[in-house]
């Protein structure tokens, strides 16, 4: 009984670990951007990406959260026509809005 606790403790770390969110060919063209590097675009919109911040009771890597809420922008970013993203907030509760501009890159 030990051991089985002790494998699915070992997979629920290891899934908290994984990246999900991979970038669409198009969302690869996308920057991610902050205020100071956009004085020359026009905002197209904004969008508010999402992934899980928790598997189980484990929290996930911040870092790794981040990234995939980043890669999750610049993918909705270029489903809006946009080729730039600029984050609004900071990310909370895997959650996080972004701005999203046409720069002409």
């Amino acid at each position: 009984m030990r051991t089985l606790n002790l494998i699915a403790i070992l997979a629920l770390i290891l899934l908290t670990s994984c990246t999900w969110v991979k970038p669409t060919d198009s969302g690869q063209h996308v920057q991610l951007s902050n205020e100071s590097q956009i004085s020359q675009c026009k905002k197209i919109g904004k969008t508010t990406v999402s992934v899980l911040d928790k598997v189980g009771f484990v929290s996930r890597s911040e870092d790794l959260v981040a990234k995939e809420l980043s890669t999750l922008a610049r993918n909705s970013g270029a489903s809006m026509g946009g080729d730039t993203v600029v984050p609004v907030d900071a990310p909370s509760n895997g959650e996080q809005s972004f701005d999203v501009y046409q720069c002409g890159r």
